[in-house]
């Protein structure tokens, strides 16, 4: 069982890659708190440097602790290898630190988050690297778009806060025909309802501080893809340009919150279900941004790519952002926060928070809108939640409510 790729998926999450005989027989995996590692004798220590054995020898590059987490996370999106680091920033700019240069040209959809919004558009952009921003709902632009300087064509889906999907296996095609890799970010939908790699990606990044975590306790990334690529990150991106590593205990969180992973994420959806046909329903709001319902604009290709539809829902409220700042601030089972994933339901607003690095007339540009409502639906009672949402909607004052 301990590396059996073909079990399902949260048999793979709770035992892949440990042997509890290996370790005195603990069930739990060991954690490694150590910077180095000590040698037999100079002979294997060069070796282990040059990559003519396997070992480790410093936790900037390599921690047994760490590479469970990595096995682990690879074997649940379905790739080769994959690689912790210290943040979802911190995966996302090491991949692409690792792989573009002064003169490429990246690829992105319109929706991003925030923080990878301002990275590529005033990081990246410092350097020489050329950003093109694509509505990749239209295959016909990304066709379009990608030229011989393209080297990455990037996405998230669904998009961070709007909830925008884009068609995995259609973009790859479009990209590898040009000879460009494709990044996806998958933090949103996890690999319980969406492994990229499978669809064509090249690629997947996660910020694991949200569903793979799941507890709000904790600051990771990951990136997973072939050995290659994964080595490549390793040892460039991460190793010599952002040290963007992953502490062992943060990784044994992570690990502890893969064992749970698939049963979260099921109660999140089912949740988020619930919670979007209600809000779809109330006189109080205008549009409601979730997957799953039969009203979103891309429903056929969300019932396509994904199994289930994950725990995030977008609305916007008649009153606009007034209403909608009166709703989230009469909320009291529901915490405002910027976050996502965890068992507590959060909420929040984009355009002044996660998106606020944006300008109005970016935000206008990429489809975020100003009264654009971000909800984590959470683990509590479902009662619950639709009593406090009902009750911080019917509160909103009747001149912002039409």
């Amino acid at each position: 069982m301990q590396n059996n790729h073909h079990s399902g998926f949260a048999t793979r999450a709770i035992h892949h890659g440990h042997n509890p005989a290996d370790h005195e027989g603990a069930l739990t995996p060991p954690v490694h708190l150590t910077s180095t590692f000590s040698f037999e004798n100079v002979d294997e220590g060069a070796a282990i440097f040059a990559g003519e054995r396997p070992g480790y020898f410093y936790s900037r590059i390599s921690n047994p602790t760490l590479d469970l987490l990595e096995q682990r996370c690879a074997v649940l999106e379905g790739a080769e290898a994959g690689l912790a680091l210290a943040s979802g920033m911190g995966a996302i700019t090491s991949v692409m630190w690792t792989f573009l240069a002064p003169g490429d040209e990246i690829i992105t959809d319109k929706t991003l988050y925030g923080c990878t919004f301002a990275y590529m558009r005033h990081g990246l952009a410092k350097f020489g690297i050329q950003i093109t921003h694509v509505d990749m709902t239209d295959l016909a632009a990304v066709e379009a778009s990608i030229s011989e300087k393209t080297r990455i064509v990037y996405f998230e889906t669904p998009a961070n806060p709007n909830m925008r999907l884009v068609d995995i296996e259609a973009v790859s095609a479009l990209a590898h025909a040009k000879g460009a890799k494709v990044v996806v970010d998958n933090t949103y939908a996890t690999p319980v309802l969406t492994r990229p790699i499978e669809f064509g990606a090249d690629i997947v990044v996660h910020s694991a501080t949200k569903y793979m975590g799941g507890h709000g306790d904790l600051i990771g990334g990951i990136a997973v893809g072939s050995a290659e690529d994964i080595a490549q990150v390793r040892l460039v991106g991460m190793k010599d340009m952002t040290g963007a590593v992953m502490a062992p205990f943060n990784a044994m969180l992570v690990l502890r919150g893969l064992k749970t992973l698939k049963l979260r994420v099921e109660r999140h959806c089912a949740n988020a279900m619930t919670v979007a046909h209600f809000l779809e329903g109330h006189p109080s709001v205008s549009r409601v941004f979730y997957p799953g319902l039969l009203s979103f604009a891309q429903n056929e290709l969300a019932a396509r790519q994904m199994p289930g539809f994950g725990g995030m829902i977008a609305f916007e409220l008649k009153g606009g952002f007034d209403a909608g700042r009166s709703m989230m601030d009469r909320l009291e089972l529901i915490r405002r926060a910027v976050s996502l994933g965890d068992a507590e339901s959060l909420v929040q607003h984009p355009a002044s928070m996660t998106h606020s690095t944006y300008t109005p007339e970016e935000r206008a540009e990429h489809g975020i809108l100003e009264g654009l409502i971000r909800l984590s639906v959470g683990l509590e009672e479902i009662e619950d939640i639709i009593a406090d949402i009902d009750q911080a909607l019917s509160d909103i004052p009747a001149s912002m409510a039409a």
